[in-house]
């Protein structure tokens, strides 16, 4: 069984199963357990109503303690395991771990939120709401795609079907500081077969001013208002330069 207390001093383990180091971990970790205590008060039980004991009394789950709780969410968001494995892992069943998930996903969402690291989702406010600066950043604009369970609908089927190794997938964009590699925007999230530039587009995402905008082959023919645009050529040629 996966541990906090096992892989909080091994770096290369958390990296691998989390995708942060023990630092970013323990950073994470007291924002997650202040949003934790918020939204689940101690002296409340899990519906709500007052304790009749104190908080702490009774038989110790599997994932006692906020570590172990953001260890379980962390390994499931990075791996992406089905919920049977993940109970193999933890020491779950297979709806303990459908609870959790559920449980615990608006409190990371909360801890980010109070450490100011989640993207802007208001296509408009990304541009409009960035602090001024004397050159235009640097951006970097690219599809992602993760992998879903076949939908059991066939026209959902169609839709969700990347036409790539028979998989059936959702996709969102992301707008990634290029120094700093944070994710400033995350797109809403469109069907598999919904082409990267097409999403962009109807996105409508304005774009600070001066914005210098680094771009692959899925968008081709991308050119917003107010930005200059890098395509990289293939097979190591020069990088493409476009005017928007």
């Amino acid at each position: 069984m996966l541990t906090y207390t096992e892989l909080q001093g091994d770096r290369r383990r958390l990296l691998a199963l989390t995708g942060l180091t023990p630092s970013e971990f323990g950073l994470l970790l007291d924002s997650f357990a202040r949003s934790y205590e918020r939204r689940y008060p101690p002296d409340r039980t899990s519906a709500g109503r007052p304790r009749q004991r104190r908080a702490g009394g009774g038989r110790k789950g599997a994932l006692h303690g906020p570590g172990q709780k953001l260890l379980f969410l962390l390994v499931y968001l990075k791996t992406y395991p089905l919920q049977a494995v993940m109970a193999e892992l933890f020491g779950l069943s297979q709806p303990g771990v459908n609870y959790w998930l559920h449980r615990l996903l608006p409190v990371l969402r909360d801890a980010l939120d109070d450490l100011g690291t989640l993207p802007e989702r208001d296509p408009r406010a990304f541009g409009r709401d960035r602090p001024p600066r004397a050159r235009g950043p640097r951006l970097i604009i690219d599809g992602t795609e993760r992998r879903r369970q076949r939908p059991k609908n066939p026209e959902k089927q169609a839709a969700h079907y990347s036409g790539r190794k028979k998989a059936h997938s959702d996709k969102n964009v992301v707008v990634v500081e290029a120094g700093s590699k944070r994710v400033g925007y995350l797109s809403g999230t469109y069907v598999g077969r919904a082409p990267d530039k097409g999403i962009a587009e109807h996105e409508g995402l304005a774009y600070p001013p001066g914005t210098v905008l680094h771009k692959d082959s899925g968008f081709q023919g991308y050119e917003p208002a107010g930005t200059q645009t890098r395509q990289a050529k293939k097979k190591g040629g020069r990088p493409r330069a476009d005017r928007g």
